[in-house]
């Protein structure tokens, strides 16, 4: 990734409101650098969409401002902001060929057929679909169908390539493979990628700067490594999973499930270990490590009341000493490999 220290794009108290009620984006403010790849995470309804549809110029802002390396670009119409969408669906023309899919922006603005046709058939053949440039969108994959579209997007040259859910529609197969594609396309094109996903897995493997969003507000930002490491609400821990959320007399911690260890022994005050009681209502193998389900034992008859505790135990230990369901364990964890939760 080429370094750099201006901002691609520039949030400021940016709002979007729908007649009544609460706002979908609700006042943000972001900077993400140029030549990164920045990704969007949040459940539906987050406001995460509806924040990358106002980059691209395809929703109208209510109030606040979007920068462009420093041109404000709020209200400017989609084709004149420097920025390029790829939809979820990937929108391709069914009665175009791959090549003038591609070439399709340009014949708009008058270019003529051999410019253009040279220009779509090189970006082609950079995502490996040059051979396949007479088929229509029906004779391609969904991930030749995919690169056909990053193509037909980066012709217009954007500044910034926005990314709706581009990977929602693939088999998991393909969209791991797809991932990989797109990450390398962004490092050789040094292009800033802004990525909206609801995929923690895929936001963690791509993204060099993570928002999470809830209710059309930011919860945290930061690299994949600190946010799953180091989450600073209970939302955040369990939205991104593999964390525990524990009631302590100090306030609520978060403990990685593959940071905690069962055990059939009772505490002692000099091992040091944070510890809790627990009753085991759920065992699920996983291959390298059994997941195991727990609740705190007043709360066994009532498991709506608490959310689920987790461990991952790996397969040799569990196969060492194995755990059945309704038995009655001693969760241990490293207190300094737990961290106190801001709300």
């Amino acid at each position: 990734m080429p370094a750099s220290n201006q901002n691609a794009i520039e949030l400021i108290a940016l709002t979007k409101r729908y007649a009544q009620g609460k706002p979908a984006v609700d006042s943000i403010s972001l900077r993400i650098a140029s030549g990164s790849y920045c990704c969007l995470l949040g459940p539906s309804g987050c406001g995460k969409s509806t924040t990358l549809r106002m980059i691209a110029g395809h929703e109208s802002v209510t109030s606040g401002d979007i920068l462009l390396e420093d041109r404000n670009i709020t209200d400017l119409p989609a084709a004149a902001r420097g920025t390029a969408m790829m939809f979820q669906s990937f929108a391709l023309f069914p009665h175009l060929s791959a090549l003038d899919n591609v070439a399709f922006s340009l014949k708009m603005k008058g270019v003529d057929k051999p410019t253009r046709h040279k220009q779509a058939a090189d970006l082609l053949e950079r995502v490996a679909m040059g051979h396949l440039s007479n088929r229509k969108p029906a004779e391609l994959s969904g991930g030749q169908q995919q690169r056909v579209a990053l193509a037909r997007a980066l012709i217009t040259q954007p500044r910034v390539l926005l990314l709706d859910e581009p990977l929602s529609a693939l088999d998991p197969f393909l969209r791991i493979q797809m991932r990989a594609e797109l990450r390398r396309w962004q490092k050789e094109l040094g292009l800033t990628f802004i990525h909206v996903t609801h995929s923690q897995e895929e936001a963690m493997a791509l993204a060099d700067t993570m928002v999470v969003m809830n209710h059309g507000v930011i919860e945290q930002m930061g690299s994949p490594h600190e946010i799953y490491n180091r989450p600073i609400s209970e939302f955040v821990a369990r939205f991104m999973g593999g964390h525990n959320v524990l009631n302590t007399a100090r306030g609520k911690i978060s403990v990685r499930t593959d940071h905690m260890q069962l055990s059939v022994d009772e505490p002692t005050l000099a091992d040091g270990l944070g510890n809790k009681r627990a009753v085991i209502t759920d065992i699920e193998y996983q291959g390298t490590y059994v997941l195991i389900g727990l609740q705190e034992p007043g709360m066994v008859q009532n498991a709506a009341s608490t959310a689920e505790i987790s461990v991952m135990v790996p397969e040799a230990s569990f196969d060492a000493q194995p755990f059945a369901l309704g038995q009655s364990v001693q969760l241990r964890w490293q207190p300094e490999l737990s961290h106190a939760l801001v709300h």
